[in-house]
């Protein structure tokens, strides 16, 4: 994929029924199902960005298929198929789609009662648990060994759930809040199967030369059966970083929106919409990082 600036960030679907705009995906209402579309839209500290990163969505959706598949026998997923003439079919007379923008791009899922919790797991410290842990001298209200780091690897994965929010910021919680939250049979479950899918990633990168140090699942119950849903192990939603770049002390220049991050926290941005502009080169370089971050899991 090629650079381009000024590209459109989405292109909306006349006759369908939108069912909510996010970050990133736009989600249709098909009845018992929904079409999922993955934007370009790029989110920073909670905002939309002004700026697309061209052919950010079809990367996101590859990498979200290729996991889904790999960890299918862990706990089954919500998707259908991603094929452009299947949901094609599957749309109601009249609504047609542009392939060039589209193909690539859409899962057709089960509809879910989804779990409002972002379940996040955690083998090396980074981000907002590094900045709790720097506080507090824990994460997610799991009491970690004094004189950790930046990146340092923890002495066991970590189950950090989080409250999710459709705007504004996730809340972390504590499992003990989780269990309150949506009863302790669901919590454990919650836990035992983030933790799982989390061992099964993890285990397929670390043979790539990469380290999973942290990601978010999130969950949906499908005829009274509880199964991942939404994206899955993305660029978006996981620090995975090369093993080595990794040491203690430094936060590695990961496969992830750090990069982003970084620019713009030179910036000058008051991190409140509208975000600044990006500039060509922190678009080449987004994209060359989620290009190589496909390219690498899936070989």
């Amino acid at each position: 994929m090629g650079v381009t600036i000024n590209a459109p960030a989405s292109v909306d679907i006349a006759g369908l029924p939108l069912l909510r705009r996010g970050k990133v995906r736009d989600v249709y209402d098909l009845g018992d199902k929904l079409l999922i579309v993955a934007s370009d839209r790029l989110s920073a500290y909670d905002v939309v960005l002004p700026t697309a990163i061209a052919g950010k969505g079809k990367i996101l959706t590859a990498a979200a298929l290729f996991w889904f598949e790999l960890t299918k026998d862990v706990v089954a997923n919500h998707l259908i198929t991603a094929n452009f003439e299947a949901i094609q079919k599957a749309l109601p007379k009249g609504v047609t789609l542009d392939k060039s923008w589209f193909d690539g791009r859409m899962m057709l899922v089960k509809k879910a009662k989804r779990v409002d919790v972002e379940c996040v797991a955690r083998a090396y410290l980074a981000g907002s648990g590094l900045k709790e842990y720097n506080g507090t001298g824990l994460v997610g209200g799991h009491r970690l060994p004094k004189g950790l780091v930046a990146a340092s690897k923890l002495p066991e994965v970590i189950f950090t759930p989080a409250t999710k929010a459709d705007e504004g910021h996730d809340e972390n919680i504590t499992r003990e809040q989780l269990s309150l939250q949506v009863g302790s049979q669901l919590s454990s479950q919650l836990e035992k199967l983030t933790l799982s899918v989390f061992k099964r990633a993890s285990e397929h990168l670390d043979a790539r030369g990469l380290i999973l140090a942290d990601t978010k699942f999130e969950f949906g119950f499908i005829d009274g059966e509880l199964r991942l849903i939404d994206e899955i192990l993305t660029p978006d939603s996981s620090r995975v970083w090369l093993k080595s770049d990794w040491k203690p002390g430094a936060t590695p220049d990961g496969f992830d929106k750090q990069f982003v991050r970084d620019w713009l926290e030179k910036s000058g941005w008051n991190k409140r919409a509208p975000g600044p502009e990006l500039p060509a080169d922190v678009v080449a370089g987004t994209l060359a990082r989620y290009e190589d971050f496909l390219k690498k899991v899936t070989k």
